[in-house]
């Protein structure tokens, strides 16, 4: 999941990845962000299909894990949501049954989009209304 992180605080998450993609290098970009102090929304326009789906090593998902307790309260705080860009209806569906489960995980909620427009409407709505509330 390369993450960019030059448009802070849109960051943008991609799905293609090298076989050999050090998550490592995600983790440490989300910590550059976080270290920022400011609130963020992460967006992919690439999410993954079924025919992506790879799984993590135990040894993958345990070093996740133990980021995530390591940085629960920034995942909280930080992250507005992460913003899917999905044109089909069908895979929306789909994204909509796993965002509880995702929301929960990570601790932020996931939203879809139709497109890159919509996406970028949100985002800035998320943003403006954060900058609001913490000015309030």
């Amino acid at each position: 999941m390369p993450l960019d992180i030059k448009n802070f605080p849109l960051v943008w998450m991609s799905y293609d990845e090298a076989p050999d993609h050090d998550h490592d290098e995600d983790f440490a970009a989300l910590e550059v962000c976080f270290k920022r102090g400011a609130p963020f929304v992460i967006l992919s326009d690439n999410a993954p299909t079924e025919e992506e789906d790879h799984d993590h090593s135990q040894e993958e998902k345990k070093r996740t894990a133990l980021w995530m307790k390591k940085h629960k309260a920034e995942l909280r705080t930080l992250v507005l949501a992460m913003i899917v860009i999905e044109p089909s209806a069908a895979k929306r569906l789909a994204f909509k049954t796993f965002g509880a489960v995702f929301s929960k995980f990570w601790g932020f909620p996931l939203r879809i989009t139709v497109t890159r427009e919509e996406a970028m409407d949100l985002a800035d709505t998320l943003l403006s209304e954060s900058v609001g509330s913490a000015t309030s």
